[in-house]
């Protein structure tokens, strides 16, 4: 801190509180990691969670930001638990669950999260809470350009995806307040968008392993060297490719060069033969069970071109956490970002998980075990 920072300053149980942020100095230990429309709910054929339920939610007539239309599209979602109404008739334990880029809702029902957020006397207890993880346009089983448009599809941006999001929550499920909205990287961006947006739908904001402020410097630098890469090759065809682009495989592994940390790199790529391995399009890059699609890819990392949070920041009413890692490179806290933004959110604060050989940089925000804690406590100050 700088000599001349007159904030007022305290230590309590191994955190240090500067105005309204946190920066936590333990880390807990970390598990392995008005339209028209027609819907559909059933029963999820291999349910992971007790309760859990999938369905579609399907929106005639859309049209985007950009200009283009789509005359239906489909976001799908998977609920866990049931909705209570509390004694004014609306639904009082609602909490939107929002996946990051080239991710699905379904990725918080993975052991890394499952195992420490939904069981008995967990953070988001099913039994208490009804929760929902959609998939965004573009993602999992919701209409997206490799289904049959490819480069056709609507060139969706992110207020788009939070107005589809805020649809499939209000109209199609009839919700109109959230007891809490968690989002991780992508989806943690949608979170500050939302608490702008509709800034009296939520008791808390959530956003993990990102920033209120528009994405510049290496974060886009890396994003653009993807897309430019894909779509500059002869045989991406404008989206009209019959095999995966070789540009599009081999600019891949620099997605996970960047949200990976480099000591989990070291021990995942100890040899040629390994790093061979791990981006070989046939393996899937790294963990990934399938490979990604050029088209999804490239639309999601172009959707980003309209975040900037930063201007409507003291619009934002609710109750605000955010939650960083310091060996995310993506969101350097080198840079400062989120100790010059979020205090300017009233009764925002912030944490930063130090690193340790149990975070993963970005990739972190995957391991809920990391920082469910803080959730905990958020969670409690509700009551």
């Amino acid at each position: 801190m700088p000599h001349h920072d007159r904030r007022s300053l305290s230590r309590l149980g191994g955190v240090i509180l500067v105005g309204q942020s946190i920066v936590t100095m333990a880390l807990t230990a970390c598990a392995a990691r008005p339209p028209a429309e027609v819907s559909s709910t059933v029963a999820s054929a291999a349910p992971l969670v007790p309760g859990q339920e999938e369905g579609d939610f399907t929106i005639r007539d859309v049209r985007f930001a950009s200009g283009e239309a789509i005359p239906e599209l489909r976001l799908h979602y998977t609920t866990l638990g049931k909705p209570h109404k509390g004694t004014n008739g609306a639904v009082d334990n609602a909490v939107l669950l929002l996946h990051g880029t080239t991710g699905r809702g379904r990725q918080f029902l993975t052991e890394s999260f499952r195992s420490v957020l939904f069981g008995a006397g967990q953070p988001l207890d099913t039994s208490k809470y009804y929760v929902i993880m959609p998939d965004n346009v573009g993602a999992g089983q919701s209409s997206k350009p490799s289904e049959s448009l490819h480069g056709r599809f609507p060139h969706y941006a992110y207020a788009d995806i939070v107005e589809l999001q805020h649809r499939l929550v209000t109209e199609k499920l009839g919700i109109a307040r959230l007891r809490l909205l968690l989002g991780t990287s992508m989806g943690g961006m949608h979170t500050w968008l939302w608490a702008e947006k509709y800034p009296d739908m939520m008791d808390a904001a959530v956003p993990i392993a990102c920033e209120p402020t528009r994405i510049l410097g290496r974060n886009l630098l890396w994003r653009r060297m993807i897309v430019e890469a894909t779509k500059g090759d002869p045989k991406y065809d404008q989206g009209e490719y019959t095999a995966q682009p070789k540009a599009f495989l081999a600019m891949m592994p620099l997605f996970y060069m960047m949200t990976d940390n480099p000591a989990h790199l070291q021990q995942t790529i100890p040899s040629i033969e390994k790093a061979t391995s791990f981006i070989h399009p046939e393996n899937g890059f790294g963990d990934r069970s399938a490979p990604l699609d050029a088209n999804n890819v490239v639309y999601a990392l172009d959707a980003s071109r309209d975040y900037d949070p930063e201007p409507d920041l003291t619009k934002i009413k609710t109750k605000v956490l955010a939650i960083n890692f310091a060996d995310d490179e993506l969101n350097a806290v080198s840079l400062g970002n989120l100790a010059r933004l979020v205090p300017r959110v009233p009764g925002a604060r912030f944490v930063i998980v130090p690193a340790s050989e149990r975070t993963r940089g970005h990739m972190t925000q995957l391991l809920a075990s990391v920082w469910q804690e803080h959730l905990s406590e958020l969670l409690h100050e509700l009551k």
